[in-house]
């Protein structure tokens, strides 16, 4: 062996091997990581000139070998790429002329003195190389350009020099990274851990990555490929190794690539079953991030909205600076509008889904719709497109159901917006919605009787959020969108009934009994009033604030301490019977009591329609009196 020539690093490169054989990070990992990143990169450089220039082509296969020695404490990473001459080493290795070593340790400075650097930030500087004393005490390259035949080993253990010698014997080409470990990395020689570093982030390195003779990253990068040449069971089997649930299949897959306005790859799933609702919690998002075939982030909150959580899959950017941070990630320009791209063309696909394939949508619907609809009031550029897939029961689609025992429909949400507006006859200026408790209670709820006499449609909610998520849309195509418990409620002219433009008389006491109902809830509503949206039922209660249901405003009510319900109008059907007896009984004084008893009871009754509980003690003994009263007026003689 030829003697040593002895170097000495460059001030900032000391500097940065101070930092990183010194630091206490736990994300020590990410130093396998690097140094299979530059393996790949060495081989994907030989590759093209192979490629090019036939003098260089070979049968050595392309590919990188981990070979951990527990008992000596060495790992070796070896490849069989360009390999480096004498002067690359001293340049690429010893000098900062070709690594962003200064930007690193500036980028460092800037985070304060005693601030700990984010060392997963040093592949985005080209220093990933010098991560290697994170383990090592002392690191190693052997190495051979495939334009020499003279091999050379460069030596050092981080303390400001390092040697170049040259190697006697044969050298395979490429290089052989050594690392002497530290006393407390033994844990990189153990082949579980180093499998789970490599599948973690290096599954998707172009060339096969090999421990003994297991190669460990078998599954292929299809998102790459064109979309022609995948086949549904790559499909599947790429979403089941991404998921770990081996015997599952997605619901749907959406194979993306694009060049503008940024370059990306991308295959993104949806499971057949939302978690959510089987009592499970919040689903965290499950995107990875990859850098041309590399990990940057697993289970990126930065890629796609907070209501498309449950996304899996890969988005792949050459674009992106390679392994950059989380921060930095959340500050880069390009992430917002790979962010828009992804989600624009997500929900375009769901739009195209929804007529294509009605009964996968459905399914989707059914188990992702609750998640997908807070969308509404996060992303107002979206919206829109949000509102379109949107689905509801309604008072023409729920007659199509069967009503199980729990009292909700057998049949999903079927009403879309779009076909909402399409049956909508002339001069509907609004979009009507019920909100309730349950389906079948929606359904006998008095606030229809009008809707239903002039054969206007009416959607179903029976989910707080749907109402909030109509709220924050606000109108749709033009239409409001309004609460049929409100008070600006308008009907179209052109389908007002015949009989209805006849006006019938109302009893001579309406007013007398109006005045005893306000006395007796005086405190309890904001007026009682005749109304014009009854046909049958006695009573019913509006609300004042016609963009926000009596139901929303207390659920409300129950999450914000600040939040102060509206008081309600209470309507009265002067053609209902009950209201025209008690219009007979007002005559006499001697009934005032009855009658305001009756106005607190009717009061409660449609505070139960709503969902809403009355004052319990107050309601059961006015029924028990009232059931006392009518026991008493029967006969008990036998005829």
């Amino acid at each position: 062996m030829s003697d040593k020539q002895e170097f000495t690093f460059q001030t900032e490169i000391k500097q940065l091997l101070n930092i990183l054989s010194h630091s206490l990070y736990q994300n020590r990992e990410i130093a396998i990581r690097e140094l299979i990143s530059n393996a790949s990169d060495s081989l994907n450089k030989l590759r093209h000139i192979q490629l090019s220039e036939s003098q260089y082509r070979d049968d050595v296969p392309l590919q990188i070998t981990l070979e951990p020695d527990k008992e000596a404490k060495v790992l070796v990473i070896r490849d069989t790429g360009i390999g480096l001459t004498h002067d690359e080493l001293v340049q690429n290795l010893g000098t900062i002329a070709h690594s962003g070593s200064k930007e690193f340790l500036r980028s460092i400075e800037s985070t304060g003195g005693d601030a700990k650097p984010d060392l997963s930030l040093i592949g985005q500087f080209g220093v990933g190389f010098y991560s290697a004393f994170m383990l090592a005490e002392k690191v190693e390259v052997v190495t051979r350009s495939y334009r020499e035949e003279k091999g050379w080993r460069w030596e050092s253990d981080g303390t400001g020099r390092f040697t170049i010698s040259e190697v006697e014997g044969e050298v395979p080409r490429g290089a052989q990274i050594r690392l002497h470990l530290k006393d407390d990395m033994e844990e990189f020689t153990e082949p579980t851990r180093l499998k789970f570093i490599i599948r973690k982030y290096s599954t998707f390195v172009p060339h096969a990555i090999k421990l003994a003779d297991e190669v460990l990253n078998e599954q292929k990068p299809i998102w790459v490929e064109p979309k022609s040449q995948v086949t549904e069971d790559q499909y599947a089997g790429f979403y089941q190794w991404l998921t770990h649930h081996s015997e599952e299949k997605p619901l749907w897959h959406l194979h993306l690539s694009s060049d503008s306005p940024i370059q990306f790859h991308s295959i993104l799933y949806c499971p057949p079953s939302n978690f959510e609702l089987m009592g499970f919690g919040q689903i965290q998002h499950g995107v990875n991030l990859c850098a041309k075939r590399v990990l940057v982030q697993d289970d990126s909150q930065d890629l796609l909205p907070d209501y498309l959580r449950f996304l899996y899959g890969v988005v792949d950017s050459a674009d992106l600076p390679l392994n950059v941070s989380r921060e930095t990630l959340q500050d880069h320009k390009l992430l917002p509008k790979l962010k828009k791209v992804l989600t624009k063309k997500v929900l375009d696909f769901l739009a195209d889904l929804s007529q294509e394939q009605p009964e996968t949508f459905k399914t989707f619907a059914e188990q992702f719709g609750s998640i997908l609809r807070t969308g509404i009031g996060s992303d107002y550029e979206n919206r829109e497109r949000i509102a379109k897939l949107m689905r509801f029961h309604s008072t023409f689609s729920a007659s199509e159901s069967t009503v199980l025992a729990d009292g909700l429909k057998g049949k999903a949400p079927s009403v879309s917006l779009d076909d909402y507006l399409k049956r909508a006859p002339e001069g509907q200026s609004q979009i009507y919605y019920l909100s309730g408790p349950n389906l079948d209670a929606m359904e006998k709820h008095p606030h229809l009787e009008i809707f239903r006499k002039r054969n206007l449609e009416v959607l179903f909610l029976d989910d707080a959020i749907d109402e909030y998520a109509l709220i924050q849309l606000r109108s749709y195509e033009g239409k409001d969108v309004m609460s049929i418990d409100g008070a600006d409620v308008k009907l179209p002219e052109s389908t007002t009934p015949a009989d209805e433009a006849e006006s019938r008389e109302t009893h001579k006491n309406l007013t007398r009994v109006i005045e005893l109902f306000r006395g007796a809830l005086d405190d309890k509503v904001a007026e009682v009033k005749e109304s014009s949206r009854l046909t049958d039922s006695p009573c019913c209660l509006i609300n004042p604030r016609s963009h926000m249901s009596s139901r929303l405003q207390q659920v409300l009510g129950q999450t914000m301490r600040e939040f102060e319900q509206t008081k309600r109008v209470m309507e009265i059907n002067p053609h209902a019977g009950l209201i025209t007896r008690l219009c007979e009984l007002s005559a006499n004084s001697d009934n005032d009591n009855f009658i305001r008893d009756c106005g607190r009871q009717l009061y409660a009754n449609a505070q139960i329609l709503d969902g809403l509980i009355p004052d319990v003690e107050d309601t059961t003994s006015r029924s028990l009196r009232f059931m006392e009263e009518l026991a008493r007026s029967k006969s008990a003689i036998v005829v």
